[in-house]
């Protein structure tokens, strides 16, 4: 495979981002039945394999065994955190619980109209003979279930943010803590804190966008500066008719993400220089994206920044300009969003806790390494990250993650 990202246009079905309105109106109902503190999966479908109450015997292998076993555990594998990972994950969740089997187009492989990217090169290894979460999990020593509906264990995402997320993860609550921000920002940590302590395992990217109400874009807002919207964010531009060239006296009414989530620490960040930077200019902070999304529709003259996943035809992205670059929303722009010098750009992360017990194995549990790795091919990268509109790694960033996991594998996951 050539070093790309596979987000420049060539394999994407969306040429430009505001027709991401559907994808916004999946997560948003896949989301609906969370609790603050993800303490269950969401609408079902990738919320819980069996009865998903816990790892017992009703909902894993099927061969029968259990934590006595010398092979790996087949407990329930448990992720909570950013809602802006969330649609990835519990995308991810919801095909390896349902463990279709190859013949099944809708979830997995190929139908007779059409095959998903990277769908030969696993068929190439044996997938067109297995079901979805056999496949995956043969790779770390699970037996197949051979049974729909029955994986060798069973998942669940929970919902809630970066920062509950990282802390979850380490303090052993859940086995994958998931992040749009790095840990090391969410908990004010040192990279060497973070590097005894978690594997970041990062499985995708978003390119952050920063989005408007209607009535803006109706006004003729299609772009700002990156200095336009400190402003804004520090409370130093307050009416939409004090930008130049705006003709519309409509007070701002700026939103921002909860403070410890992944999406406001990279904001800052990436915008303002540093996680702690003052927001003197945020009207209302929401905890979640859906929120956000939500918020902005229903209010005028609003400014809010996001996840690629939750814009819509009224939560419209704009385009920014840094230093002189013009970043707009079309794949197709010379300078686009997508683009990984894209100043905005953050990395999606699904942190799991290094396991002391296994360090040949790079710190993994087999079970993690198992999931993680459905993410790190061309295929989980299509239908987990593209597909939830957000940007697929590069060619070279990929392999890298893949051959982190594939320390603990007991066959070859680096496929041609």
């Amino acid at each position: 495979m050539s070093d790309r990202n596979w987000a420049d246009g060539s394999v994407s079905r969306r040429k430009v981002l505001i027709t991401s309105g559907a994808l916004g109106a999946a997560g948003l109902a896949g989301c609906s039945g969370q609790s603050g503190d993800g303490s269950d999966g969401g609408d079902g479908s990738g919320g819980s394999g069996g009865d998903g109450s816990d790892g017992g015997d009703g909902s894993t292998s099927g061969d029968g065994s259990d934590d006595s076993d010398s092979g790996p555990s087949t407990n329930l594998l448990n992720a909570e955190g950013s809602s802006t990972v969330y649609p990835i994950s519990n995308t991810g969740s919801s095909y390896w619980n349902s463990n279709a089997p190859p013949s099944d187009g809708e979830y997995w492989g190929a139908n007779d109209e059409s095959s998903v990217p990277g769908w030969d090169a696993l068929a190439s290894d044996g997938a067109d003979d297995m079901l979805i979460a056999d496949y995956f999990a043969s790779k770390f020593g699970f037996e197949a279930t051979e049974q729909r509906s029955d994986p060798p264990f069973p998942t669940t995402v929970g919902l809630s943010h970066s920062g509950t997320g990282c802390e979850a993860v380490t303090e052993g609550l859940v086995d994958i803590g998931n992040s749009s921000g790095p840990i090391t920002a969410e908990l004010d940590w040192s990279e060497e804190e973070a590097q005894n302590t978690v594997v970041d395992n990062v499985v995708g990217r978003d390119g952050q966008p920063v989005v408007i109400s209607s009535d803006v874009a109706d006004a003729g807002v299609t772009q700002l500066t990156g200095d336009q919207i400190r402003q804004i964010y520090q409370d130093e531009i307050t009416n939409w008719n004090e930008i130049d060239g705006v003709d519309y006296d409509q007070e701002i009414y700026a939103i921002g993400r909860a403070e410890g989530s992944g999406t406001d620490t990279s904001f800052r960040l990436n915008m303002l220089g540093a996680a702690d930077a003052s927001m003197s200019g945020v009207d209302t902070r929401f905890g979640q994206n859906q929120q956000v999304a939500q918020a902005v529709s229903q209010n005028e003259g609003a400014i809010a920044y996001m996840a690629l996943a939750f814009t819509s035809e009224t939560v419209i992205p704009i385009s920014i300009e840094f230093d002189g670059t013009l970043y707009e929303t079309s794949r197709d722009a010379e300078n686009t969003i997508f683009d990984s010098s894209y100043p905005l750009n953050r990395d999606l992360h699904m942190y799991t806790l290094i396991e002391e017990s296994n360090p040949d194995g790079g710190g993994y549990d087999e079970r993690e390494a198992a999931f993680v790795n459905m993410f790190l091919n061309e295929f989980g990268q299509t239908v987990f990250v593209e597909g939830n509109n957000y940007i697929p790694l590069p060619t070279s960033d990929l392999e890298s993650m893949k051959e982190q996991v594939s320390s603990v594998a007991t066959e070859d996951l680096l496929m041609p």
